[in-house]
């Protein structure tokens, strides 16, 4: 009986464990935007947060350029589009097709360049993050 007790006790104290545990993501509140600088091209909203289009800074990699441009819209991340990749060789272009849909999506789950690289694509993600920061540095202003 005492054995079955400490069993439950165990058990209980391990969900309680598992419950307590926080996501991996913060949550993260809407991007913000102003219209500024090359790149943009901006609408107005009364109060609120500016939609546009920002283009980020081409970032050289080992194997080659990477370039992001993201569209705003309502305050919110709406877009990604990869305007460069490393595409010099076969296992470059392989690499980018499987790396830069991961990217993107992430990217508009977490409204934000706070993004996990992916594996086995370390440095196009490096210079996917960095593109994607100089264009939502654009959309701050």
């Amino acid at each position: 009986m005492r054995r079955q007790l400490l069993s439950v006790a165990v058990t209980a104290a391990g969900i309680c464990s598992l419950l307590a545990l926080k996501p991996h993501h913060p949550a993260v509140p809407p991007v913000s935007a102003a219209p500024t600088g090359p790149g943009s091209s901006a609408g107005t909203s009364s109060g609120g947060p500016v939609s546009g289009t920002y283009t980020g800074d081409s970032v050289d990699t080992r194997y080659g350029p990477v370039q992001v441009r993201v569209t705003v819209s309502g305050g919110r991340l709406t877009g990604v589009v990869v305007v460069r990749t490393p595409s010099e060789n076969e296992r470059d272009r392989e690499i980018a097709g499987y790396a830069v849909p991961m990217l993107t999506s992430e990217t508009l789950t977490a409204q934000s360049a706070r993004i996990d690289t992916v594996s086995g694509a370390t440095y196009t993600s490096e210079g996917y993050i960095r593109s994607l920061q100089s264009a939502l540095d654009q959309a701050h202003g």
